[in-house]
């Protein structure tokens, strides 16, 4: 609620919003694509790094000084709202320090769509010319 409502709201103003989600990130993640409809907030949704890795972006961001939150250097390697997120401890997987407590690894924003239900959304990808 505290993300998604709002999100939703901006979004209906929108053709097409751009992420940073990426395939290694989770399971539900791992058939995301680059350029796909989103039929929870109805419009194109942009995944530009959808088949980097981590290392691949922690190497872009030193490499270009691009500035990042410094709770990652924390181990915070996955950073949510103050209630839903924790530091992780050595040898746990990445997405542990979110939502701790409960059996879940996606917040609500990104629910990846099975490639059959994205018909009327990959004709109107079609009609952006993307």
């Amino acid at each position: 609620m505290r993300k998604v409502e709002p999100l939703r709201r901006k979004l209906g103003e929108l053709d097409a919003w751009i992420t940073s989600i990426r395939r290694d990130q989770t399971s539900a993640r791992a058939g995301a694509r680059k350029i796909e409809w989103d039929s929870k907030f109805g419009l194109v949704k942009v995944n530009p790094i959808a088949d980097w890795t981590s290392k691949q972006v922690w190497n872009y961001i030193h490499q270009h000084d691009v500035p990042y939150n410094t709770l990652h250097d924390q181990d915070y390697p996955s950073i949510g709202c103050t209630h839903c997120t924790r530091a992780v401890s050595p040898g746990e997987d990445p997405r542990t320090g979110r939502w701790p407590g409960f059996a879940k690894t996606e917040c609500g924003l990104h629910m990846i769509e099975p490639v059959g239900s994205q018909v009327e959304g990959e004709s109107k990808v079609a009609k952006l010319g993307v």
